[in-house]
């Protein structure tokens, strides 16, 4: 679905992502650990054109998307969440999930005058798949609560309702579990789970949780500096041992031999 090929980011003297290359298959849930600053959501960030990269390239179904604004890879199936939601807080859980599928005819005065019945049906079926989202991630109950007022957990998920009602691909999830209780994070899980069984979504997935990504993710890719310093089976990654020194630090890994 998307291959990094040998990817470069740099910001004046220091080298955030460090020939980058993986690929994220269609069809999986693919997990980026690594410590911090490893440059995990850089590369998220020029995956979902929020930065361009200093060199290589990035390939969405084959074609180049090197350097494309994160508007035009919305349009074509690549969304991404943020480890902090970015919700409307004085709108409700259900306007925030209305207000996300692009190019609706309401958005235009002409149609509103002169088409007011096609408004009225598009805003239908918006509504419509709106309460349908609300349903999948048992949110009901929340319909009309000001997304401002939800718990981090519900924001999550309310997120996550957002990438549903677009026509994604390949959703970017930045850090799902931070700041989430175990209940809700049990429930975010599931709905990925779900959506990519049922739904045929493409997950990519930073996370520092290593007990959502064992039963979340595979493949695993870990980064550190930079680069990829490992990838395959959760297992495999976690008990190579440049992973432990990545995390660890050099001397913590061997005190702990």
């Amino acid at each position: 679905m998307i291959t990094i090929e040998n990817v470069s980011k740099s910001f004046g003297g220091v080298q955030a992502v460090s020939g980058c290359s993986f690929t994220i298959e269609e069809g999986s849930i693919t997990g980026l650990i690594g410590p911090n600053g490893a440059g995990k959501t850089t590369l998220f960030n020029m995956i979902a054109g929020a930065l361009a990269p200093t060199s290589g390239k990035i390939l969405f179904q084959g074609e180049d998307i090197t350097g494309l604004s994160s508007d035009k890879l919305f349009h074509k199936g690549i969304v991404r969440t943020f480890q902090i939601p970015h919700e409307f807080d004085k709108m409700t859980s259900l306007e925030n999930l209305m207000v996300v599928p692009p190019g609706q005819m309401g958005e235009s005065i002409f149609n509103t005058w002169f088409r007011p019945g096609a408004v009225r049906a598009e805003e239908a079926e918006v509504l419509r798949k709106a309460e349908e989202v609300l349903e999948f991630l048992q949110l009901t109950h929340i319909r009309d609560e000001l997304a401002g007022n939800l718990s981090g957990g519900q924001k999550k998920l309310l997120e996550l309702g957002r990438t549903m009602m677009t026509d994604a691909k390949v959703v970017l999830l930045d850090e799902p579990g931070a700041g989430v209780n175990r209940t809700l994070l049990k429930k975010l899980a599931d709905s990925i789970r779900q959506l990519n069984v049922e739904k045929g979504y493409t997950f990519a997935v930073i996370e520092h949780d290593m007990d959502l990504i064992s039963s979340l993710c595979h493949p695993v890719v870990c980064m550190a500096q930079g680069s990829v310093l490992t990838q395959g089976k959760f297992e495999d990654v976690r008990s190579d041992e440049r992973v432990l020194e990545a995390y660890l630090g050099s001397s913590a890994h061997e005190a702990a031999e």
